[in-house]
């Protein structure tokens, strides 16, 4: 059932009856059927003001929301009408002063990628007519983390990850990712192939893609993805689902969900205390044992933003959302997209690369510690990449996975090279 349909039914303010009850909005809200047809992506870039022979500094939220304009996101712009852009991206700024970019979604991976492509050069052009930077760069490695946005969200997530480590607060200030998104698929059997596929593959694919060695203020040791080290390490019960094991990922996955401590509680405007109950669930919220500390029981629109806390490897959003990939250099970001799309491209490819990252399947920290250095998982890489080409949807992409596959053989990380492949053929 889709999304829609399900809040149609709960009716806006409206508690759950049941845990079981919470369960099946999950499911439906999570896991969208359909025969999986579309794409998406989401860039995100640190920023910086100021010019490149100067310290770097973070942008100040007004200048920020000045450059931006009509296309500023109601966090740093409240009156703003947070316009898409004209390749129909939306502009979102993350607590550290990073921009994002959320692309529509497109049936085929070359549109997304010419959008995309179009909406971070007028996003450029944008931030730098008020002499703003945008950075590639997955980690920070000079600044030391700092929140800009004062949001009541990003204070309560401050503090609750704070009483874990350092992790929470480098993760939301000084980190950057590309993520792709995906349909979940056409039936259950279909969502549990490609839901298997995206989590098997990942660290084959996050050592693949590392590319952030550095994060100003990170405990010491070398590390090839110091951005997903930040992600794996914050919160294990938030971050580190036991995906592989889900047989039945829609169900699993609401159960999970609700048994993953609050990270914070929405309260009425003009409250900027949004702390939870320490440990408290949102199951214990939803069968009232947290009465006395909340007030009152959750309804939809808390479930729908306890799902926005929710920050696995692959999360599930309606679509499929995967977010083990660090930002890539220059225009590099289009190599990730490309190998999703080819992998994801047809039941037989989900299952070849399924077997193929088999071997490796789980190593997150490992991928992220020594990136392609471990044979096991520098071979997965080249397998899957070379698989990707195999079943990739246009030449340009099969000769960018080509490269990615012997820049991996060769144990080099991403420099950015596709970036004036792709520009030099745009202009060709």
């Amino acid at each position: 059932m889709a999304v829609t349909a399900f809040r149609a039914l709960l009716g806006a303010g409206t508690e759950f009856s049941s845990r079981a009850a919470a369960e099946a909005y999950i499911g439906g809200v999570c896991f969208k059927q359909g025969p999986p047809r579309l794409i998406g992506a989401e860039l995100e870039w640190l920023t910086a003001s100021g010019e490149p022979s100067a310290p770097a500094s973070r942008p100040e939220l007004t200048v920020l929301a000045d450059a931006l304009g009509s296309y500023a996101p109601p966090s740093i712009s409240p009156d703003s009408p947070a316009l898409p852009l004209p390749g129909g991206s939306r502009v979102t700024v993350e607590p550290g002063g990073q921009v994002e970019l959320s692309s529509a979604p497109f049936e085929s991976a070359a549109e997304l990628c010419e959008r995309l492509r179009a909406d971070a050069h007028h996003l450029e052009r944008l931030l730098e007519s008020r002499s703003i930077r945008i950075l590639s760069a997955a980690a920070d490695g000079v600044r030391p983390a700092r929140r800009v946005l004062q949001l009541p969200r990003y204070r309560a997530m401050e503090r609750s990850f704070a009483a874990i480590g350092p992790f929470g607060k480098l993760m939301m200030c000084n980190t950057a990712a590309t993520q792709v998104s995906v349909d979940a698929g056409a039936d259950p059997a279909e969502v549990a192939a490609r839901w298997t596929a995206l989590n098997t593959i990942g660290p084959a694919l996050l050592a693949a893609f590392a590319c952030s060695p550095d994060l100003h203020d990170a405990p010491a040791g070398a590390w090839a993805s110091q951005r997903m080290r930040a992600w794996l390490r914050l919160d294990h019960a938030r971050t580190r689902p036991p995906a592989l094991d889900w047989s039945d990922p829609v169900t699993a996955y609401a159960r999970w969900v609700l048994d993953v401590p609050l990270l914070c509680v929405r309260r009425p405007a003009g409250e900027a205390d949004w702390a939870a109950p320490p440990e408290a669930t949102f199951a214990d919220w939803l069968c009232g044992a947290l009465d006395d500390e909340i007030g009152r029981r959750p309804d939809a629109a808390d479930l729908d933003y306890h799902l926005t806390t929710m920050f696995p490897p692959v999360r599930a959003a309606g679509h499929l959302e995967v977010r083990y990939l660090d930002a890539q250099p220059g225009g590099g970001w289009t190599v990730p997209i490309h190998a999703i799309d080819a992998l994801m491209s047809a039941p037989t490819v989900v299952a070849e690369a399924t077997a193929l990252a088999a071997p490796v399947a789980g190593c997150w920290l490992e991928a992220a510690h020594y990136g392609l250095s471990g044979a096991d998982i520098r071979s997965a890489a080249v397998d899957l990449l070379s698989l990707a080409a195999a079943h990739a949807s246009d030449p340009g992409a099969e000769r960018q996975l080509v490269a990615a596959a012997q820049r991996c053989r060769d144990g080099r990380p991403p420099t950015g090279e596709a970036l004036r492949l792709t520009d030099s053929e745009a202009e060709r």
